[in-house]
């Protein structure tokens, strides 16, 4: 979250705050198509209270960090890519405990309803707040630390998700396997494509240029998952959650293997497709006078009314075609 605040430019900030798509597209992605896509995932393979929460939990955080990598390797818009992830965590302080409020009606009078800790997701909230803040007042201080800073961070991400795919493969053992059922391993693959897919249409929908459309796509697939698994484990009881702990660990590694086969379809894509029509629009092209267009297009000289000749590299002169006379400078 730090690196995140460091991304930020105030001058871009107003801009967005003038023109709000980005901030828009944030409440409506987050808050409105992923917790009623994990809504109708958890209702649609009947899961139980417990699965049906850590699912909603997970839908219901804002957007994480792993959406801002993913966009600079589609090529999307940088800056509306920060703009969403930003404007998502802050609208999370109020929005995620209402969208968890609302969904959570279905399983009613449940236990792990009734322990769904509100004040303590809001305080995990606001601590990530902090270093935001700090983020952005390094940029606008010490924007040489704040750019050290940011590259820390990405590499940082990325050793993380490593040690998380690590961590996935060793803690998911036999017997734990055992313990998830196959339909919550279903959710956790359809959930982060769904989420794609709907950001993409819903992008479409407002007319976005296609780097923004990638963009949005993967800031509504890719969920806060190390936000989720604290709330996770600071609000639940082990012995009542169980095996659901692993569900933000399964959900990280699905949404991540997705979005790296969405970044190889879209690079195979721009190399293939967008790189030959580059070429033929080239050859297409008007303005393109090539030696052979000249010849093949040549007409005859008319020399009726004289030649032109140079004799002095600064003197160019018009000689009649007789001969007769003094030539005349032109």
């Amino acid at each position: 979250m730090l690196g995140l605040g460091c991304t930020v430019e105030l001058s871009q900030l107003g801009e967005h705050i003038r023109k709000p798509i980005g901030v828009l597209l944030a409440a409506v992605c987050q808050f409105v198509l992923m917790p009623l896509i994990a809504f109708l995932l958890a209702l649609a393979f009947s899961l139980n209270d417990v699965a049906a929460m850590a699912v909603l939990l997970c839908g219901c955080c804002p957007g994480g960090n792993l959406s801002n990598i993913m966009t600079l390797l589609v090529n999307g818009d940088m800056n509306l890519s920060i703009i969403m992830t930003i404007s998502s965590t802050l609208l999370a302080l109020v929005l995620m405990p209402l969208c968890l409020w609302m969904y959570s009606r279905a399983w009613i009078n449940t236990p792990v309803v009734d322990l769904l800790p509100f004040g303590p997701i809001i305080l995990t909230l606001c601590s990530t707040l902090i270093p935001i803040g700090l983020g952005v007042w390094l940029r606008q201080r010490y924007i040489h630390v704040a750019e050290v800073i940011i590259k820390v961070s990405l590499w940082s991400l990325l050793v993380t998700l490593l040690m998380l795919f690590i961590m996935t493969g060793t803690m998911l053992g036999p017997e734990l396997l055992a313990t998830i059922p196959a339909s919550v391993y279903l959710v956790a693959v359809l959930m982060p494509m769904a989420g794609y897919t709907a950001g993409y249409g819903l992008a479409t929908l407002f007319d976005l240029p296609p780097n923004s459309r990638r963009t949005v796509s993967l800031e509504t697939g890719c969920q806060n998952i190390q936000l989720c698994t604290a709330i996770l484990k600071l609000a639940f009881p082990p012995q009542l959650m169980g095996g659901m702990y692993m569900f933000p660990l399964l959900y990280a590694l699905f949404q991540a293997a997705e979005a790296g086969i969405f970044i190889l379809v879209y690079r195979m894509y721009r190399k293939e497709v967008l790189h030959k029509q580059d070429l033929m629009e080239d050859d297409d092209d008007d303005t393109n006078v090539s030696y052979k267009r000249m010849k093949e297009e040549d007409v005859p000289f008319d020399s009726t009314y004289g030649a032109v000749i140079v004799s002095d590299p600064n003197v160019i002169v018009l000689e009649s075609q007789d001969g007769a006379g003094s030539p005349t400078p032109v």
